[in-house]
């Protein structure tokens, strides 16, 4: 049986996957190299600040090899790697959330940001991305897989190890939960 290959003749995210989880490095770098900038780009959608982008990106790879041990070929290996990624993100959230609290624990006053931050006029963008990173993480990953990601509700679901309708549920939720929030925020765009 001849190996699966991409069109340009390399080996197939599959068939590296299967050699990287008995532990081919050469495999899992290749892997790692051809899907580093997707990575980077969903930890970006997540986030959207740069820096904590790469570190999310980074943990991802420390992750991915760790559960490329793991792999069974149960699922499409982006797939696999969009939860991988997703996960990590969440788990940035929280630690960045754990941070915050700290810092309002000592009272650290906005005057210690400085002038920059006073001329600073958020774009309709920057608010609506907000205002989906303070969804519930259900909601959160319908919104951005489907709208950030431009994926179907299928594929999203697949992502999301959940049903398709599940996701329409999760979209139809975070949309009501939106408009209330801009709404608020006097955002009416």
């Amino acid at each position: 049986m001849q190996p699966k290959t991409q069109s340009n003749e390399e080996p197939a995210d599959d068939t590296l996957a299967e050699r990287a989880s008995v532990g081919d490095r050469e495999a899992f770098a290749m892997l790692v190299e051809r899907h580093y900038a997707f990575i980077h780009g969903v930890a970006w959608k997540w986030c959207r600040d740069r820096s904590a982008a790469e570190d999310i990106a980074q943990n991802v790879c420390v992750r991915l090899g760790f559960a490329i041990r793991k792999w069974r070929n149960e699922s499409a290996f982006r797939t696999w790697l969009y939860r991988i990624t997703i996960n990590a993100a969440h788990d940035h959230a929280r630690f960045i959330a754990r941070e915050m609290r700290k810092v309002e624990a000592l009272a650290v006053h906005t005057t210690a940001l400085g002038d920059d931050m006073a001329s600073y006029k958020p774009s309709h963008s920057d608010y609506v991305w907000d205002a989906v990173r303070t969804l519930p993480d259900k909601q959160r990953d319908a919104v951005l897989l489907v709208y950030g990601e431009e994926l179907s509700h299928a594929d999203a679901a697949v992502v999301m190890g959940c049903a398709e309708s599940t996701v329409s549920y999760h979209l139809h939720t975070a949309r009501k939960r939106l408009e209330t929030l801009l709404r608020g925020s006097g955002d009416e765009q």
